[in-house]
């Protein structure tokens, strides 16, 4: 969509209760940064919704809500519909924003399964809704993001969750092997708007885009939260809400920076990294009290103090070497996860040749290497490779049927008379014949020209 013909640019105007200290050495206190207050003093009344309506910032927004897709909201209208629908609405609505009269539409409600067998509520804003956050978004985070603790990494520029998975590993080297890994419990359920609106006017003093944020919130942004496969795309959900985490959970890493903690925090994901078991269930009474008020509750039955090994973060675990070197790898639940995705986009029953099987697999395959490569396990890779291809030799099998059709074609692959009748013998025992000297026919080679692609 094109908006240089329904966009009109105007002007944008110029311009913490500590705790007792723990166990490492504190990092100096900031409070409110002066980017911040300068962004209060300099914007005006009207100065930063100016900037975030300006013709270059919402052309830029929508090129971002246009690449990441996404589905349509209770008004019914995908990203081409809402496209032609903006070149007359978007005057008006505009207009409405500038009145201070705009109503965010309610979000979508859908339910999407959890690992755990249960289901989780995400909240989808219609398009145009999307389109203003990803606006609001482009000019507060510049404002806000520099205000947030260095131990922050999730949804931040140039941060990232492989940032926050090395910090924890160097903590862990450094000696401090006990872990307060605090789950939240329905965390952006919970939010309370108030105390959220009280950080963020601390950050940001325009009344007009405090209370649009605020409506926002009340249409359901924050109340279904931003749920994602690390590896798989954009988050789905309001582009606000992990900017909005972020201001709202700031205040616990400040207090734990004051504290002296080693601590890493991905969105409400937070893993405190001390010596001992006792150090530990002082820091989670700590944390508890510290969450009480801001009307958060700590879900009893994921949190835990305990030894970092075996414990995932973000996907990843952490083990130590017989040098006692801490090194990385996949967890065990997500690696589960890959090989039930695995097994379903390799079923012998799905009724689709190798070459799209092996398309489906390239669209998997790339995204979960990229996000998983810091694991330092190729032994777990090399092995991974081979089962894919034991699976993927079987549906060859199954493919050729009968015994006449698979005798023919192994012996044109070039193997043996001996070994294609044995194979061809037993036809349905596809999984068995797939390692019965099949390596040797189909080989690495025959896969590589398939363009499979490999984990190792």
């Amino acid at each position: 969509m094109s908006l240089g013909g329904v966009v009109h640019q105007k002007p944008a105007a110029a311009g913490r209760a500590g705790w007792a200290r723990g166990e490492a050495a504190g990092s100096a206190e900031r409070d409110e940064t002066p980017l911040a207050r300068q962004a209060r003093t300099d914007c005006g009344a009207t100065g930063l919704l100016a900037r975030v309506l300006a013709r270059e910032n919402v052309v830029a927004a929508w090129k971002r809500v246009k690449a990441n897709k996404g589905s349509a909201g209770v008004d019914g209208r995908t990203v081409r519909d809402t496209a032609e629908y903006l070149k007359g609405a978007w005057p008006d609505i505009r207009r409405e924003l500038f009145a201070g009269s705009y109503r965010p539409a309610p979000v979508r409600r859908v339910q999407i399964p959890t690992p755990g067998g249960g289901v989780r509520e995400l909240g989808i804003p219609t398009v145009v809704d999307r389109l203003i956050q990803q606006a609001l978004l482009q000019v507060l985070q510049p404002l806000i993001d520099p205000t947030f603790s260095e131990h922050s990494h999730g949804f931040r520029p140039g941060r990232s969750a492989h940032g926050a998975v090395l910090a924890a590993q160097q903590y862990v080297q450094a000696g401090y092997r006990v872990v307060v890994d605090v789950d939240l419990e329905k965390f952006f359920d919970r939010v309370n708007h108030d105390i959220l609106m009280d950080r963020l006017a601390k950050r940001i003093g325009d009344a007009q885009v405090l209370r649009l944020i605020r409506r926002y919130l009340q249409a359901g942004i924050m109340a279904h939260g931003v749920v994602q496969e690390r590896f798989e795309g954009t988050p789905q959900g309001g582009p606000l809400s992990p900017l909005l985490a972020n201001v709202l959970l700031d205040e616990v890493d400040r207090r734990l920076e004051r504290c002296g903690h080693r601590f890493v925090r991905y969105a409400d994901d937070c893993n405190v990294y001390v010596r001992s078991q006792r150090a530990g269930e002082r820091v989670l009474r700590q944390l508890k009290r510290c969450y009480a008020k801001l009307r958060l509750r700590v879900n009893e039955s994921k949190t835990a103090v305990a030894a970092v090994w075996g414990r995932k973060f973000l996907g990843y675990c952490l083990y130590v070497t017989g040098r006692g070197e801490v090194k990385r790898a996949v967890s065990d639940e997500a690696m589960g996860k890959l090989r039930d995705r695995l097994r379903g986009l390799t079923r012998r029953m799905r009724g689709r040749n190798l070459d799209e099987i092996a398309a489906d697999l390239r669209g998997y395959v790339p995204g979960w290497k990229a996000y998983f490569r810091l694991a330092q396990t190729p032994r777990v890779f090399a092995e991974l490779d081979e089962w894919l291809r034991h699976r993927l030799r079987a549906v060859r099998l199954k493919q050729w049927r009968r015994s006449t059709t698979m005798f023919r074609e192994l012996r044109a692959l070039g193997a043996s008379v001996d070994l294609a009748a044995r194979i061809a013998g037993s036809p349905r025992q596809w999984w068995r014949n797939s390692a019965l000297g099949l390596n040797r026919v189909l080989p690495v080679a025959y896969f590589d020209r398939l363009g499979v692609p490999k984990f190792s």
